[in-house]
């Protein structure tokens, strides 16, 4: 196989980089790839870390697993690239530099039309989203959240109408659930499907991958800034599973719990809720991984001189998945990420 530079035969790891893009100083911009090809035929997998330059416990995952992963008898191919926004890791930060625009928010673009040539970010996206649309059986997209993160995995809703018939809408659903539930993370369903589209999430990799039918879900590994241990050790647990349930390891090794559940009955999905009433200082009263109940208070915003203007109260149950980060906040700033009872299907149609 050959991403870039990197060009494997069966059995051998090869390493190497895919161009993306000139830099105006000179010299180009380029992805790390490393490509475990196993002595056998089977599926091929893509992991990918650090679209965002701030999360680097995607690549700490990756790397691990690499060196776990090499002396494996493998059936079909694993793609990696553990530095998918090298300009954000440079500066440490979620965007690029070139023009501060989010990776993961433009992949699948290139289809749209316009009379505006796409920029630089979104050049570098189409071409790797290009290697990865040509061969991949299933995506994995190592993220992390806020800094104070309860680690869990993004499952995607999944459309059927014009596009795609329901039968075959449903056969991705029960793969990409069959996925997401052998990487072992507590799963918490996508926004619902209004917020979903207000935040161009069809066109973060994962939902770009399954708007072409690719199983793929997201990961979010904990916080932000430095690696979480705990949870890149059970990332690397998460991709033995994936490899595991795509048939292309025998078995996923014991690795013991690092006691991540929420244990829910039946499907949660993600909320960005409550949010501050009054301009203030944020002092939180909850914790990531903790249960609130509808009624609680969940966080003071405060005077600069400690005296409380207001306690937010949460308006639904739920697990508390992220508190944001800064303690300074304006009015109508969002306060949490919750996982909360889900209503609405993994499955559904498409108007349109």
């Amino acid at each position: 196989m050959k991403v870039g530079t990197a060009e494997s035969e069966p059995g051998e790891i090869a390493t190497g980089y895919l161009p993306v893009a000139e830099l105006p100083t000179g010299g180009t911009e380029r992805l790390p790839v490393v490509v475990v090809e196993g002595e056998k035929p089977g599926p091929t997998a893509w992991a990918t870390g650090a679209i965002h330059g701030d999360e680097p416990t995607g690549t700490a995952a990756i790397h691990e697993f690499l060196d776990r992963v090499r002396d494996e008898p493998l059936r079909g191919t694993l793609v990696c690239v553990p530095v998918t926004n090298p300009a954000g890791v440079r500066t440490n930060s979620r965007t690029s530099y070139y023009h501060d625009d989010d990776p993961n928010r433009l992949f699948g673009r290139e289809d749209e039309g316009g009379e505006t040539p796409p920029r630089v970010q979104q050049v570098i996206c189409e071409r790797l989203y290009e290697e990865i649309r040509s061969d991949a059986d299933a995506v994995v997209s190592l993220h992390t959240s806020w800094v104070a993160t309860h680690p869990y995995t993004i499952r995607p809703r999944v459309g059927y109408g014009a596009h795609r018939e329901e039968a075959a809408a449903a056969s991705l659903r029960d793969r990409v659930v069959e996925l997401a539930d052998a990487f072992g993370l507590p799963v918490v369903n996508q926004f619902g499907r209004a917020e979903a589209e207000r935040r161009s999430l069809a066109h973060t990799l994962t939902g770009a991958a399954v708007e072409d039918g690719i199983p793929a879900f997201t990961p979010e590994l904990g916080g932000r800034f430095v690696v979480e241990r705990d949870a890149r050790e059970a990332a690397v647990a998460g991709l033995y599973g994936v490899c595991s349930a795509l048939g292309m390891v025998d078995e996923a090794p014991d690795v013991p719990s690092p006691g991540f559940e929420l244990p829910a009955e039946g499907d949660l999905k993600r909320l960005v809720h409550p949010y501050a009433d009054a301009a203030g200082i944020v002092r939180y009263r909850v914790r990531e991984g903790e249960w609130v109940d509808s009624g609680d208070v969940v966080a003071d915003v405060l005077t600069p001189h400690g005296e409380t203007k207001s306690s937010v109260v949460t308006e639904r149950s739920g697990y508390v998945l992220s508190l944001h980060e800064g303690a300074a906040v304006y009015e109508n700033d969002p306060l949490l990420d919750l996982a909360v009872s889900d209503g609405e299907p993994l499955l559904y149609e498409r108007s349109g």
